[in-house]
């Protein structure tokens, strides 16, 4: 069963390829807890792992498979929203090492591959603020970052231009690597690791440059762009690849981790999917029946209220609301009829309504006689307590 996706950077292009289910992945049940996966998670791990399999691209896939499962499925946030929404959400997936993963569980740095040369730039975070609108049509819109970028003096060379530049380094000879020697599950382990030195570049830098100081990177301001998904509401965090800071000596740059939050509407609120318009009219609209523009998204809608219609009474009108973050269908737009009570009345209005309240029955007494009748009653009742007790004397 197919339930989720890969997100593959290649070439600066972004590709989605089909991922089994991650409970499938492990072999465990849906309702499994914690010890169950972690048990699944450290069988498979072993004998999938690349240093039992060495040569086997489909074992090394496999166990990239497995550790991203068990990164989802051992975090409770993760799971319960891989549980619920069933699909890929870049923001709930495991973006490090997973052999970090491997050595969280088993201990140590087991069996740890070497990484890429140069170090890698790293992730920032930025909130931005997006309209309605915005979210509603999966628009893209900039935001400005503050951030490290590449030296345009040493072109992130670290070495300044024209000077003594660099040599190569003699603690890895050049190569970037060092041979390290570990004792794992699988008895002693060889493997190679970034020199420290060089930091995986196989260069050490003679005469620094004058504008970065060596360190390769400027601060600086930027703006990038954030493409978002339709119907996407406040509280979701999106990922934006290889916008974070520069990295140092050829690494990729960090990616920008945009937290969003929505801005206040002129006239709608949001309430997941629909969206709420409260529309006021009144005293005599609502008694006879009225028209009304009411606005929307996609314009003025035209409403009719009918007559003898209640305050709170509410009218949907359907597909007028956001659309339904990853998945098909759109809410609604709910608009709520609220009938105000005029405030102040001029004389011929007043006269108008002792009319209509005559009409109807509807007795309209001044507050100064309900007072005095509620006192005569409570006055009566006192009077009628003391002669019960000068009685009883």
């Amino acid at each position: 069963m197919l339930r989720d996706e890969r997100q593959v950077a290649r070439h600066g292009c972004v590709y989605w390829r089909a991922m089994a289910d991650y409970y499938d992945l492990l072999g465990v049940d849906r309702d499994a807890d914690e010890t169950a996966i972690k048990g699944a998670y450290r069988k498979l791990a072993l004998k999938y792992h690349p240093d039992r399999n060495p040569g086997d691209r489909g074992a090394e896939e496999r166990f990239k498979d497995i550790n991203e499962a068990y990164a989802v499925l051992s975090d409770a946030e993760k799971r319960a929203r891989y549980d619920r929404f069933g699909s890929a959400d870049p923001a709930a997936h495991f973006s490090g090492d997973i052999f970090d993963i491997f050595a969280s569980v088993f201990g140590g740095a087991v069996g740890r591959r070497p990484t890429q040369r140069g170090t890698p730039g790293e992730d920032l975070e930025v909130e931005l603020e997006v309209t309605l609108e915005q979210a509603r049509d999966g628009a893209t819109v900039p935001v400005d970052v503050d951030r490290l970028t590449v030296c345009d003096h040493c072109h992130g060379q670290r070495a300044e231009p024209g000077g003594k530049g660099k040599q190569r380094c003699v603690q890895c000879a050049g190569s970037g690597s060092v041979r390290v020697q570990a004792q794992s599950f699988f008895g002693t382990v060889v493997s190679q690791q970034v020199c420290p030195r060089c930091r995986g570049v196989g260069e050490v830098v003679l005469e620094p440059c004058t504008a970065c100081r060596g360190v390769g990177r400027t601060a600086g301001r930027a703006t990038a762009q954030v493409a978002l998904p339709k119907g996407i509401d406040r509280g979701y965090r999106l990922r934006v690849p290889r916008e974070g800071n520069a990295g140092l000596d050829g690494g990729a740059a960090g990616d920008l981790y945009v937290y969003l939050e929505l801005a206040p509407h002129g006239h709608l609120r949001r309430e997941g999917d629909d969206l709420f318009y409260d529309l006021h009219v009144g005293f005599a609209q609502a008694a006879l029946g009225s028209a009304f523009e009411v606005p929307t998204l996609d314009g003025s809608e035209a409403l009719e209220v009918l007559a003898g219609t209640r305050s709170g009474t509410e009218v949907r009108l359907r597909g007028k609301g956001m659309p339904r973050l990853r998945q098909v269908g759109t809410g609604d737009q709910v608009v709520r009829i609220v009938v105000d009570t005029p405030q102040r009345l001029s004389a011929r209005a007043r006269e108008l309504l002792i009319a209509y309240a005559e009409e109807m029955g509807e007795a309209i007494e001044p507050s100064e006689t309900l007072l005095g009748r509620v006192k005569g009653m409570f006055g009566k009742r006192r009077r009628g307590k003391e002669s019960e007790a000068e009685a009883a004397r």
